[in-house]
């Protein structure tokens, strides 16, 4: 069995307060998008559970990588068999994506079809919650507005659908604790749903990432490439996440790849 995971974006991203448990408050619409991964589930040849992984592979042990992770939850709970994974990302990683997330969301999918478990769309998300706060977003996979830390989802009237999407990470890292430590948390004055109930030419200024002044003064090749789709004629731009990428809502098709020759460029039209 084959899927292609794909990635979101965040369309506004305000961090509204800190919590006691360290955590944060946040307000965001979950976008998504069709660039994604390549996920491949078979029955095992042999006893053990295996996960290859190609394309823009992250560093590390294969067995801490979510889709190990969701493997194994599912196990815990049901006398699952040994399955053959083969995971290739064209979603780069630590760009605001949450490539990972739905690697992990559409395994928890994947297994439960292969194997015909007794769980609905609800139950897996509520086992995704522990996975990570977005990854309950990607068993739904539609426009979703976020909040709590991004793990209370609430439903948006909201379509892009016939716009055009360009994408560019490039490449600088941004560490999401250090993104977060520059931040002081503010209850907005007027909630991202009223604001992204106006048309999308007016958003600029307006539906904001409060993750970008921070970031951008760390980084400033990621406020470059936001000011440069601007000037490509956008009519929203806005970083993901906390970055690093960004992305840039076009009228029309676009390509920008030798705009941006040593980034990371992807570009599409919204279906949804």
């Amino acid at each position: 069995m084959i899927t292609f995971p794909n990635a979101k974006i965040n369309i506004g991203l305000r961090v509204v307060s800190r919590r006691p448990d360290g955590y944060h408050n946040i307000e965001t619409l979950f976008y998504p998008i069709s660039l994604a991964d390549v996920l491949e589930i078979v029955p095992a040849s042999a006893s053990a559970t295996t996960l290859s992984v190609t394309g823009f592979a992250p560093a590390g042990d294969v067995a801490d990588n979510l889709v190990m992770r969701a493997y194994r939850l599912l196990q815990s709970q049901y006398d699952l068999p040994a399955v053959e994974i083969h995971l290739h990302k064209a979603i780069p990683f630590g760009a605001g994506l949450g490539g990972g997330s739905s690697d992990a969301a559409y395994t928890l999918c994947m297994l439960r079809d292969m194997f015909a478990l007794p769980l609905a769309d609800d139950d897996l998300a509520r086992m995704a919650a522990s996975l990570g706060a977005d990854c309950p977003f990607f068993i739904y996979n539609r426009p979703l507005f976020a909040t709590g830390i991004g793990d209370c989802f609430s439903s948006a009237d909201f379509t892009l659908r016939g716009k055009h999407i360009v994408l560019v990470k490039p490449p600088v890292g941004v560490s999401t604790a250090e993104a977060y430590a520059r931040i002081v948390p503010a209850v907005p004055q007027r909630p991202l749903r009223e604001e992204l109930s106006q048309p999308s030419a007016l958003w600029r200024g307006q539906v904001v990432n409060d993750f970008e002044p921070g970031v951008f003064a760390l980084h400033p090749r990621i406020a470059a490439v936001k000011q440069r789709l601007y000037e490509l004629g956008a009519v929203y731009a806005s970083m993901s996440g906390s970055g690093a990428s960004v992305f840039g809502i076009f009228d029309g098709p676009c390509s920008y790849t030798h705009i941006f020759p040593d980034c990371f460029v992807w570009s599409a039209m919204c279906e949804i």
